[in-house]
């Protein structure tokens, strides 16, 4: 997986960055909560809820490692003002998910879930999205723990919380359900270029009711 050709002079060019965000270099660690520890034996990706044909749907690690590759180049915006320009993710695609085990037409949100039970919710155009990777690589490199390994989520065009870290799988949902930030005064929708951050800016149709 080669780097793109412009990648240096693309994280140099501050124009890039959404409003409020300023250029990290480097990839710092943020997370709540302790680093779990991977035991490749018990763990298991799942996916429930509306499925299209009601069953649960589940992979091992083996499997999961199994499913088709693809990198995609993307950013990284946290909501703690700094971004990652032009990162190389390699992962399963959340579109090949979608394929493999679809949603129920009536599906509108996804919850993804990681461990320790925490969790975040995604309108399903926004899972379904072009870029949306379930990464176990950067810049061709597997994941440190710290970062994530086995599995996280990335979700470029919107705030980095709403792709987790140590995810275990996804849920379909017929009606929105707030994750563990956005229960905890974060944005529903989260998105860095209207600067989304707070559940205070939402507006009407962003999400369920406080």
């Amino acid at each position: 997986m080669g780097q793109p050709e412009s990648r240096e002079n693309r994280a140099a060019d501050q124009s890039e960055l959404p409003p409020g965000q300023r250029l990290q270099r480097g990839w710092p660690v943020t997370h709540y909560g302790p680093v779990p520890k991977f035991k490749p034996d018990r763990w298991e990706f799942r996916v429930f809820g509306a499925t299209a044909d009601g069953d649960k749907h589940c992979w091992n690690h083996q499997e999961f490692s199994a499913l088709p590759f693809s990198s995609v180049v993307a950013d990284l915006h946290c909501v703690t003002k700094f971004s990652m320009l032009g990162a190389e993710w390699g992962g399963v695609p959340a579109r090949t998910v979608l394929e493999l085990a679809p949603p129920a037409p009536e599906a509108t949100h996804v919850m993804v879930w990681a461990e320790y039970g925490f969790s975040s919710n995604l309108r399903m155009a926004d899972f379904a999205a072009d870029g949306t990777l379930f990464a176990t690589h950067k810049d061709g490199e597997l994941l440190t723990a710290e970062h994530g390994f086995p599995l996280r989520l990335v979700v470029p065009h919107l705030y980095a919380w709403k792709g987790p870290k140590w995810v275990r799988g996804i849920e379909y949902m017929t009606a929105d359900r707030r994750g563990f930030w956005e229960e905890r005064g974060y944005h529903n929708i989260g998105d860095p270029w209207s600067e989304q951050r707070f559940s205070y800016q939402e507006e009407p149709g962003d999400g369920p009711e406080l």
